[in-house]
């Protein structure tokens, strides 16, 4: 009997270099499959994530391993490469450079695992194309995404991510079962950094539900209600992955709890993860105890 999965992440791990503002810069692995496993893998859901890497580089894969991630490897001839350079003290304005990239991801490429949800979390618009997503709706998963994925166009000599607006955005937003962008997306998108507004556009393109993060908090937009809540975080070290950690928190605990809870519990975990750089690091009781000091409605 085939294994079964809560949710299964698709996309490239990669090298992440991270020069913060004033700070070190350093070498670590990242991407949105590491830090959306990471967190799915912690709080006990059966998670699978099939990656396109180098082969070489499948050392990094062992972090997700260790916390009970099923992993499938796509060889490529490299890894991913990406450069976040903050060159303000606003966490939200990052300059972006995707050194190396690992390439498209077909469906062909993806085995037919037994998985509740299939989660497409990419950094760049390398990674996924209209016929890998319309082949996984064919098979009946509930898909989501994050519009980054989209949003992030890598320019062919400077290999520079420039953000820009995505042709067939609409196209793509009535493919999934949930949605996820954060404010800058949004204003591309949708032209308004209101969240509420952009949620309701986003809305309007046939996804019942999404989440849009900005630096204070979270907002998710579920058939015609608005939800918001906002981050506890004392500092913002671990400022990237926000977005991918956030999102993750809320698809793990949506398979059992309403919106409300399971906003209220992503808000807490990505708040926990914010302090520390890397993947999220804590265990259920950790954001229990965040939910109840910081949380509590």
């Amino acid at each position: 009997m085939s294994k079964h999965y809560d949710i299964t992440f698709v996309g490239h791990m990669c090298y992440d270099e991270i020069i913060p503002f004033g700070g070190k810069p350093h070498i670590a692995p990242g991407s949105a499959v590491l830090c959306g496993a990471m967190v799915a893998g912690r709080i006990g859901k059966k998670v699978a994530a099939v990656v396109k890497m180098a082969k070489k580089d499948e050392n990094i894969l062992q972090a997700m391993k260790d916390v009970g991630v099923d992993t499938y490897l796509i060889p490529s001839a490299e890894t991913t490469f990406s450069r976040v350079l903050h060159e303000s003290a606003n966490v939200d304005e990052r300059k972006l450079t995707l050194v190396k990239s690992a390439g498209l991801i077909s469906i062909n490429d993806v085995p037919a695992l037994n998985s509740k949800c299939v989660h497409l979390a990419g950094i760049s618009d390398t990674e996924f194309d209209m016929a890998l997503m319309q082949g996984l709706k064919s098979r009946g998963y509930s898909l989501s995404t994050d519009m980054q994925s989209f949003v992030r166009h890598v320019t062919p000599v400077t290999h520079d991510i420039e953000f820009s607006d995505v042709a067939n955005k609409k196209e793509i937003a009535a493919m999934m079962d949930k949605l996820k962008l954060d404010v800058v997306e949004a204003r591309i998108l949708t032209g308004t950094e209101d969240l509420e507004k952009a949620g309701v556009i986003v809305e309007s393109w046939g996804c019942p539900e999404i989440l849009i993060t900005h630096s204070q908090g979270v907002l998710a937009r579920v058939k015609g209600r608005t939800y918001y809540e906002k981050f506890s975080n004392s500092n913002v070290s671990g400022r990237t992955g926000r977005g991918d950690t956030t999102f993750a928190a809320y698809l793990s605990w949506r398979l059992n709890h309403d919106v409300a809870e399971s906003l209220r519990f992503a808000a807490a975990l990505v708040s926990i993860k914010m302090e520390t750089p890397g993947p999220f690091k804590g265990t259920l009781e950790d954001v229990a105890r965040r939910l109840k000091e910081k949380h509590s409605s």
